[in-house]
């Protein structure tokens, strides 16, 4: 079927659908019609669910006509306790029921032929995943952009820390177009007021202190999450939040898992194909670009529109300062159309291999006329992820701050610095989304819509020259590179004879020690550039980041603090990535104990998991010795 439009356009909207518990989910209904007569068609047609917490009018009216008008059903759906849906928003815990309810009653309307399709991004992604968990009759197929797999492990929390942009979708995306804020002005004002760069400033946030009290249902999941690490904890188990936990009973359909290196899911998209595809008899693909959450629009600000809207970072061809050339865009509409196309009507128009895969870095580093670094890159295809072939390979660290495949001898090796939770490393890019805050104004609401404001990107997404400036959050002066950081210690190959390509999942096992009852450490995969006339420092590009609270060490289910001077594995597995490092360049391992704001800092008191008014400077020791080689592991690719 031609991807141009073929009908007219009928909707139904407000279409209330009750849940089992009775609540009513607003949702609008976008069926193809004559384009003479503006009816309805009466032939049944497969039904696309899009479910989200971003306001289903707006610019999703756009999305619903361009599929209605090329022949597809589709329902667009307010989640609960979101614009125009009843009930109280408890965030992801009500949506593997509440997306099963809506299946299945989309599924028995007259115009639909008994198939349902779901597809989405980000809060859109998880809300197919948790519906799948209840294998809802009718589910047909899911198109999962840049979703989640296991919350407490990769998402809402990391490896036991806290990833601090759930706090600032809280405060910004989350409860300035709450329920509440939506029907008092006064409400939304405060949180227009809010500049959540200085809340993170003057944190941790306290229960009561801050305009989240004015919002009591948003400020217990916020908590809710901040403060619960143990996986027996309700919220851990609840089938919205941790989909791993039920892959066995999940549904199986056709399903492409789709993402980005610089993607805040980029771990969990890979997680659940890997746990998915050979589960399930049903066809499963992976996608990953070299996208970024989100596409920047120029002048350095995200706009709102754009945050609500599936994102535009597939047809992008940059993910923060670096440029990969058209070559790496997608078109996303009509991806996902072909995919639909296909496992619904039966259509020749899906061809994708089983894993299609973009390796970043065949660039020659210069500076594109937009200022960017110009890494570059080409598309793989495979049957698996990792890639056939793949040869995990360990690079130790050694003593003279060396990273070589040749484990350490020394049988006495380590170095130690002082972190200070008071003066975190700051966060440069990565694997960043939602640290947000609306630019400032003066014009009240009701005069400059919080939908219609600029939102500040302040931590930055995707590759960055690992280096503070003036406008880098969190930094002080002197400004400069990372490395030169007392508390980033730098281990980095000598510059490569020849590429080395990488592709599939990375670990690290840092063996530490501290001198209190607990602390984090951290770990970042650089390719590092030589210097050159456009980057005479060089360039430090971070690929893939990691941390480990260690109480939390091993992905425990409960919290086991640590003895001082015991030395201790620190087990990180930093975002899956695809890489050629150039000839001239370096493997690089940066470990440290804090990336601020991307994850809340260790007090390193063994107190509350979040919060508390004491603070203690750590003695932290990385050893790089025969018995305890910190090392990062490598999906190294076979040479041709």
């Amino acid at each position: 079927m031609t991807d141009e439009p073929r009908y007219a356009v009928h909707a139904d909207l407000n279409v209330m659908i009750e849940t089992r518990d009775g609540t009513g989910l607003a949702t609008d209904i976008y069926r193809p019609a004559d384009p003479d007569t503006h009816e309805p068609v009466d032939e049944p047609r497969p039904v696309i669910l899009d479910r989200t917490p971003y306001d289903k009018t707006g610019g999703r009216t756009r999305h619903g006509e361009w599929y209605a008008s090329r022949g597809y059903v589709i329902a667009i759906q307010d989640v609960r306790g979101r614009f125009d849906s009843e009930g109280e928003f408890y965030i992801h815990v009500n949506e593997a029921e509440d997306g099963a309810d809506t299946v299945e009653w989309l599924a028995a309307q007259d115009y639909c032929d008994g198939q349902v399709a779901t597809l989405g991004t980000s809060y859109g992604a998880w809300v197919q995943s948790a519906l799948a968990t209840q294998d809802p009759e009718g589910l047909g197929a899911m198109f999962v952009n840049m979703g989640a797999a296991n919350g407490r492990e990769k998402t809402f929390r990391h490896n036991g820390a806290f990833e601090q942009r759930w706090l600032s979708w809280a405060f910004t995306l989350g409860a300035g177009f709450a329920h509440e804020s939506l029907a008092d002005p006064d409400v939304q004002q405060a949180f227009a007021d809010v500049d959540f760069r200085e809340v993170l400033k003057d944190g941790p946030v306290e229960r009561g202190e801050t305009a989240l009290a004015t919002l009591p249902g948003y400020e217990e999941w916020a908590f809710d999450i901040m403060e619960s690490g143990s996986a027996s904890d309700d919220l851990w188990q609840n089938p919205g939040v941790n989909f791993e936990r039920h892959y066995d009973e999940s549904a199986d359909v056709p399903t492409v898992y789709s993402g980005g290196w610089y993607d805040s899911y980029t771990g969990a998209t890979c997680d659940n194909f890997v746990g998915l595809a050979d589960r399930k008899e049903s066809d499963h693909y992976l996608l990953m670009g070299p996208w970024t959450h989100l596409a920047r629009l120029p002048g350095g600000h995200d706009h709102s529109e754009q945050l609500l809207f599936p994102p535009l970072t597939w047809e992008h061809p940059t993910a923060g300062d670096l440029a990969f050339g058209e070559n790496a865009t997608r078109k996303y509409r009509e991806t996902r159309k072909r995919f639909f196309d296909h496992y619904l009507r039966g259509e020749d128009s899906w061809d994708h291999p089983r894993v299609e895969y973009f390796l970043m870095g065949t660039g020659d580093g210069h500076r594109t006329d937009g200022g960017n670094l110009f890494h570059g890159g080409e598309w793989r295809s495979a049957d698996e992820w990792p890639p056939a072939g793949t040869e995990m390979t360990r690079f130790y660290a050694h003593g003279d701050g060396s990273l070589s495949t040749g484990a350490p001898t020394a049988t006495d090796s380590a170095t130690t610095y002082a972190f200070d939770p008071d003066d975190p490393v700051p966060t440069i890019g990565g694997n960043t989304s939602s640290y947000l805050t609306y630019e400032p104004r003066d014009e009240p609401v009701g005069a400059y819509p919080l939908g219609d404001r600029n939102i500040i990107d302040f931590a930055g997404r995707g590759g960055y020259d690992q280096r503070t400036h003036e406008g880098t959050f969190g930094a002080s002066e002197p400004y400069g590179p990372l490395a030169d950081r007392d508390d980033v210690q730098v281990f980095r190959t000598p510059p490569l004879d020849d590429p080395v390509e990488i592709a599939g999942p990375i670990r690290v096992r840092v063996y530490g020690a501290t001198d209190g009852p607990d602390t984090d450490f951290t770990a970042k995969l650089i390719d590092e550039y030589p210097a050159s006339e456009d980057y005479p420092d060089g360039y430090a590009l971070n690929l893939s980041d990691a941390i480990c609270r260690g109480r939390y060490r091993g992905y425990r289910d409960e919290p086991d603090l640590l003895e001082a001077g015991d030395v201790y594995e620190f087990y990180m597995e930093p975002y899956d990535t695809a890489n050629r490092f150039e000839a001239g360049h370096r493997i690089r391992l940066d470990v440290s104990s804090s990336n601020w704001p991307r994850f809340d800092v260790n007090h390193n008191t063994g107190g509350p998991l979040y919060g508390g008014d004491e603070r203690r400077v750590a003695e932290n020791t990385v050893f790089h010795e025969a018995d305890n080689p910190t090392h990062i592991e490598l999906p190294v690719q076979p040479t041709e």
